[in-house]
């Protein structure tokens, strides 16, 4: 029969509406307050949970956590270091009094209750040192396991992908090293994945944005150092970072035509190369795009004016040229507007009045006539990529979401 735990149910419900996803933040999702009762609960990004999590309906049935038990014991003895005696507290078959560990009941799909299972492991910030072991796949009603600011390494075991009810895996902030781990892809409810600041290389799966549940993709501050897969406008996920790599090449052209509804892109403090390409003026929903300190050379595309929600617009320490296009600081929701750093040639008088709206402006090593703070002017006389043609979309005047699926552009070096 087929087992159906209401907390997974819960998750699964709230993320297919608009997940409030954050860069740098987290999801305010509460668990163990309701079905597991006891103090406290997990939180994305927040820390261990000090009192124990205890189920609603009296003591635990042995039936459902004798698998739990072994796959924490064989965990524990693969810690090497627990500083703050977080697992000194796993002891005895009652996992659910264990320090991070939450229980929850679950039931089928009658409405009959099945026991009590492990619903999900918060260990954040618990400064443990070891490993993570393959026979964690035993805690098969697992929804949230967070691990973020620890010290563990090694790689994610293959067993991972058995976890049918997981929709967040936070690895961040540790010491895991080798390729991207492709369990993860294999995991069906995945909604958050987060493989930030660790030492993962290599290059990306494309599959990474075919999976059509993740709505968040964290893997800034590792050594990825291939090209961006093309299909990258593919994924529905409504924040992408991939800062702080070493990923190669052009921006992907398919981005924006395929209508992502991302809100928050980072590329930055990578090595793109190429045109900035015109399909990122169809993010209607974008809020923050930062390409900062790669090599993107050429004009901006005049579609960038369309970014009607953008917030944080961050072109700073590329070699960019010519005019900023005239409808950019016209854009009534921009909080930061960054143009350092470049060879920008000029901005429309609409630009001079964004201080007037307390919207930060930075526009200082440039080439713009008249202006403080600019690059002299023998630099200005060779532009990075003068042979450089970014080949954009005729659209005079400019007609925002006239650019549809199937609009193409090209990145060429004219023949001498």
């Amino acid at each position: 029969m087929e087992k159906i735990l209401l907390l997974a149910i819960f998750f699964l419900r709230l993320f297919v509406t608009e997940a409030a996803v954050s860069v740098g933040g987290g999801v305010g999702i509460g668990v163990g307050g309701g079905a597991a009762g006891g103090g406290g609960g997990v939180w994305v990004g927040g820390g261990i949970n000090t009192g124990p999590s205890t189920p609603s309906a009296g003591a635990p049935q042995v039936s459902n956590l004798n698998a739990a038990y072994t796959a924490l014991q064989a965990w524990k003895s693969a810690i090497t270091d627990d500083p703050n005696g977080i697992v000194k507290t796993w002891v005895g078959s009652n996992v659910c009094s264990y320090k991070g560990v939450f229980c929850a009941d679950s039931q089928d799909f009658t409405g009959s209750s099945t026991g009590t299972v492990v619903a999900a492991i918060d260990l954040n910030h618990a400064n443990l040192q070891g490993i993570l072991v393959k026979q964690l796949s035993l805690l098969t009603d697992l929804s949230l396991l967070h691990l973020n600011s620890n010290r563990f390494s090694g790689t994610v075991p293959e067993s991972f992908k058995e976890f049918t009810y997981l929709t967040e895996l936070d690895l961040s902030n540790n010491r895991f090293s080798g390729p991207f781990p492709i369990t993860t892809l294999y995991i069906p409810n995945l909604k958050y994945l987060d493989l930030r600041f660790n030492s993962f290389s290599g290059p990306i799966p494309e599959d990474l944005f075919n999976k059509q549940q993740l709505d968040a993709i964290f893997l800034n501050n590792n050594q990825f150092d291939s090209e961006l897969p093309q299909n990258l406008g593919n994924s529905p996920a409504s924040v992408i970072n991939l800062a702080n790599n070493k990923f190669t090449g052009n921006i992907p052209f398919s981005l924006g035509y395929i209508g992502s509804r991302v809100r928050e892109i980072l590329f930055l403090n990578n090595q793109l190369t190429g045109c900035i390409p015109e399909g990122v003026g169809l993010w209607s929903d974008l809020q923050v795009l930062d390409v900062s300190s790669n090599s993107l050379m050429g004009h901006l595309p005049d579609s960038i004016s369309c970014l009607s929600e953008i917030e944080v617009l961050n072109l700073a320490n590329n070699k960019l040229s010519g005019e900023l296009p005239d409808l950019v600081c016209e854009l009534k929701t921009i909080m930061n507007l960054t143009l350092a750093s470049n060879f920008f040639s000029g901005f429309s008088q609409d630009c001079d009045k964004l201080s007037f709206r307390n919207v930060g402006f930075d526009f200082s090593f440039n080439c713009i006539p008249g202006k403080e703070m600019q690059r002299p002017q023998p630099d200005c006389s060779m532009i990075p990529g003068g042979g450089l043609s970014c080949l954009r979309i005729p659209a005079k005047p400019l007609v925002c979401g006239v650019l549809g699926i199937g609009a193409h552009e090209q990145t060429t070096n004219p023949t001498p």
